[in-house]
């Protein structure tokens, strides 16, 4: 068995996942791959936002409050540090800010999050809502039957839109007392993941370097830390980034990036 960290967090851990998928999808397919069985190993407890896959930011938001309340009452701990990626770090951003729950938050770290949204998704938005809402039927009962309470396809999609992202941003300031930190991630060809064959390219064309699905400039918020690719040919893709495929890439190990993550929170005492 592995030693344990030698470093202690002050605040628990708490894991945010994406739009389109939940902590656990099927029962057994864990969203962050590997990553919580070495928290786990280390010492390090993992606790889930328990988000929806489709759910509106402000949806979701609201549970992540009651689940945040739930951990802070479990753990006698004052707050959280909040890891999430793609969507889940504007829930996180509009639970903080919207609803005002900096005080439970000690950092916000996001993960190839679209911060300031998608060129592309803009199309979204102009599509004609009749067609929109006959697509969004489907994934809304597709998502249902997998666990989603309250999934909305429709509004969830065009909040990743770039012209959403620029009220959003406007009306979600970052708060004081609340550190932020962000990376981002960066498939080098459009075969690098066949998930965002189709989309890589476009992107790449609208907003330049990206990961298939978040562009790296809009990943920037807060402290940037850097772009998370490898050494080799393929770099690393959305779902990379999150172990998903539980790969060990080029030159990075992925598990272990998000342990230098908590390593660093506990560093700055939190």
């Amino acid at each position: 068995m592995e030693e344990k960290t030698n470093f202690m967090l002050k605040y628990p851990v708490l894991m945010i996942h994406g739009a389109g998928f939940r902590d656990k999808t099927f029962g057994f397919i864990n969203y962050w791959g590997r990553i919580p069985e070495l928290f786990e190993e280390q010492g390090i407890a993992v606790h889930y936002g328990g988000t929806d896959a489709w759910g509106s930011i402000e949806e979701n938001a609201r549970t992540l409050k009651k689940r945040i309340n739930d951990i802070l009452s479990e753990t006698k701990a004052q707050k959280i540090n909040i890891i999430a990626h793609s969507r889940g770090g504007l829930e996180a951003r509009y639970l903080i800010s919207t609803m005002n729950m900096e005080h439970t938050v000690a950092s916000l770290t996001t993960i190839s999050t679209p911060h300031r949204g998608v060129k592309i998704m803009n199309i979204a938005v102009d599509l004609p809502v009749g067609l929109y809402e006959f697509c969004s039927f489907f994934v809304n009962v597709w998502f249902k039957m997998l666990g989603d309470k309250k999934p909305n396809f429709l509004s969830s999609s065009r909040q990743l839109s770039e012209r959403y992202s620029v009220m959003f941003n406007e009306c979600n300031p970052d708060k004081e007392g609340v550190y932020y930190q962000s990376y981002a991630s960066m498939m080098r060809f459009f075969f690098s993941d066949i998930l965002f064959l189709l989309s890589y390219p476009l992107i790449k064309l609208t907003n330049g370097d990206n990961d298939g699905l978040c562009p790296v400039e809009s990943a920037k918020w807060g402290d940037f830390k850097g772009v998370i690719t490898t050494k080799g040919i393929l770099g690393i893709s959305h779902c990379g980034i999150i172990d998903l495929y539980k790969i060990n890439y080029k030159g990075i190990n992925i598990p272990d990036f998000y342990m230098g993550i908590v390593k660093e929170l506990s560093e700055r005492g939190l």
